[in-house]
Order: structure tokens, then sequence, then C-alpha cells
């Protein structure tokens, strides 16, 4: 008899190979083709059953998405700096912060005005999924806006003025 494990046998799955891509594209253009594909046949499948001047609308906003996404496309994402990306962050940060703000303070105007009989312990209790929430987001613009205050400048060149100008 042979009590050879088969677990050390060689299977057909140890020595596969995938295939690479022959080109690659960068995400912009991957999210343009893959947003054409979504988008036109949707709209060839809607325009006929829309009315006449809504459908000229809908072709027409499909074509500037067409072109919107060209020129998106376009862009050398390596070709952008992070110095570049910062204001962007901080204006993602201050969104985070006030959306969060906001959403609390509508919170509590809807639990005083349409909730009075509740007491405080009760509204906490019935909508405190919610207030967490919107203090979450609060917090991760205070985290951003604070990662953005801690990430160290670039170097500035100093301008070398002569002594002899300034007289």
């Amino acid at each position: 008899m042979d009590f050879e494990s088969e677990a050390n046998a060689p299977t057909a799955t140890d020595d596969i190979e995938f295939a690479q891509p022959t080109t690659t594209r960068k995400p912009l253009q991957l999210l343009r083709d893959t947003e054409a594909l979504l988008r036109r046949p949707t709209v060839a499948t809607l325009s006929p059953i829309l009315p006449a001047n809504l459908s000229n609308i809908f072709q027409a906003t499909s074509s500037l998405a067409d072109d919107s996404f060209k020129e998106l496309a376009e862009i050398d994402l390596d070709s952008i700096s992070d110095f570049e990306l910062r204001p962007v962050r901080i204006c993602v940060g201050f969104s985070f912060v006030g959306f969060g703000a906001l959403m609390i303070l509508l919170l509590l105007l809807y639990l005083n005005t349409l909730h009075q009989k509740l007491s405080t312990v009760e509204q906490i209790r019935q909508y405190w999924y919610q207030y967490i929430w919107f203090v979450s987001l609060g917090i991760t613009g205070m985290f951003i806006l604070g990662r953005e205050a801690m990430r160290p400048m670039p170097k500035r060149r100093k301008l070398k003025v002569a002594s002899s100008k300034l007289k």
C-alpha cells in the first residue's frame, strides 16, 4: 500500500501565469470609458420615451459629458504636485466641518420644533445615531484640517537683495 500524501503532489494551479495588459490606461481614461459605456445605452433607451424638449436637453447633456470627460482624461495625474492639492484638501475639510455642524443644527431644530413633548433623554435615545454621524463628519473634517496644518510647507527661494539697491 502506498500512503504518500496527496498534498505534496504538484497541481495544475501552481504555475499559473496571469495575462498582463498590453497597454496601461490612465485612471481618468478608464473612468471616461466606463462612464460612457454606462451612459450611452441609457441615453439611447430613455430618449425615445421622454418628451421632445426633455430628450434634446438629455442628449445635449450627454454630449457635454463626453466633452468634459475627454478633457478630464487628458489630465496627467503624475504632474499634479502635493502642494497644488492643498487648497482642495482644505476646502474638503471645511466642507466636512460645516456640513456636520449644519446637520447638528438642523437636528436640534427638528427635535425642538416637532418633538417638544419628548424629554431630552428620550430625544437622545431616539436620535443618537444621527447625532453621532454628524459629529463624526465634523471630527473627520477637523482631522483633515489638522493634517494640512501639520504638513510641511515647501521651501521657498529667498530673494537676495543687494544692499546697494536699498540705498
